[in-house]
């Protein structure tokens, strides 16, 4: 699932995001979303969140999730 709707995206969710100096090549930060920062309903290049760890980005992909609350691939 793509990132660029707000809807989508829960405080707990397992997401992989772009952070600002890794626009240019696209590198991938995974992690879980601590705040969503994006007051928009939807953001072209994803909506931006902070990590639990600090780091902010704007989501990318999703990680679904299954019927017993965990992640799945």
């Amino acid at each position: 699932m793509s990132g660029k709707n707000r809807a989508d995206i829960h405080v707990g969710a397992k997401v992989k995001i772009v952070l600002k100096k890794d626009q240019p090549t696209g590198k991938l930060t995974e992690g879980i979303v601590s705040r969503i920062l994006t007051n928009s309903s939807h953001h072209p290049h994803g909506i931006k969140v902070m990590l639990e760890d600090g780091r902010v980005g704007r989501v990318q992909e999703i990680e679904k999730e299954s019927a017993n609350g965990t992640t799945g691939e």
